[in-house]
């Protein structure tokens, strides 16, 4: 693993220190997403494999419909919940471990999939490793769940009290107007995986679909929700508990919530 690799897997473990928080306060998938997926891959009774599957907040809807999984996962925090998480379906197999470091053990899959987990893979070598535990004609599915404030005024307050303390990339930096009708394109390069997909080669049939649903979260859980964040986690405690603070006086004096666009974008892709 890189220099870069490295760093970006212990930063993703930070996670594992609110587990618990994590899996009340994040959002979840759309329903028509993991349908879209399933169709896409059309398994059979092929397994699939889920990149960073943290608590099981995409997990479960693919264990619900029937899909046989095996669920990669580097904090043992983390696969601790996902496994109770999991409990009523025994399909569901849990390694605790960083993807580059599992190995598919002579099996191939129907199904290689990360639910806002992508980024925190070498890009040096995932698109090495997903091949390799791909059948031909396997599919990629990569999705994320950016989210945009419906209230401008909230955003403005939300977007002063960030200022104050050198936040940047907060799930409310946005308004949902500044997401567009592209999917990936909140990303930039190279956050969206198409192109690196593409120069790839070994790859087909690529696809971007987008989902939205509104969303509304009360003071406690939004400020619970920033508190599972890695860019919230990674702070000095005490720099933590002010923005927080303050960003839970902001939602209190705008009506003691936040309604926000969550846009569930989704990258598919089938192994040549």
């Amino acid at each position: 693993m890189t220099m870069q690799g490295e760093v970006d897997l212990a930063r993703s473990q930070v996670f594992g220190e609110v587990a618990e928080l994590y899996d009340a306060a994040r959002p979840g998938y759309a329903d028509a997403l993991v349908a879209e997926v399933l169709a896409y891959a059309a398994l059979g009774d092929r397994a699939a494999v889920e990149i960073g599957a943290g608590t099981g907040k995409a997990t479960v809807p693919f264990a619900v419909a029937g899909t046989p999984l095996v669920c990669v996962e580097p904090d043992p925090r983390m696969a601790e919940v996902l496994r109770r998480n999991t409990v009523h379906h025994p399909e569901v197999r849990v390694h605790a471990g960083a993807f580059e470091d599992w190995r598919p053990g002579g099996r191939r899959f129907g199904l290689v999939f990360a639910a806002t987990s992508w980024h925190w893979t070498d890009p040096e070598r995932r698109w090495d490793l997903v091949h390799a535990a791909l059948a031909p004609g396997g599919a990629v599915a990569l999705f994320w769940n950016p989210q945009g404030v419906r209230d401008g005024d909230l955003h403005a307050a939300l977007a002063a009290v960030d200022r104050s303390h050198g936040m940047e990339g907060a799930p409310h930096a946005e308004p949902a107007s500044a997401y567009g009708e592209v999917p990936g394109s909140w990303a930039g390069q190279p956050g969206w995986p198409e192109e690196e997909c593409r120069l790839d080669g070994r790859f087909t049939d690529l696809r971007a679909v987008r989902y939205r649903q509104d969303q509304h979260y009360d003071t406690g859980r939004y400020v619970g929700y920033l508190a599972s964040l890695s860019r919230y986690r990674v702070l000095p405690s005490g720099r933590r508990e002010r923005v927080l603070a303050e960003t839970a006086q902001a939602l209190d004096a705008h009506g003691g919530g936040i309604g926000m666009a969550l846009f569930s974008d989704l990258f598919l892709a089938r192994a040549r």
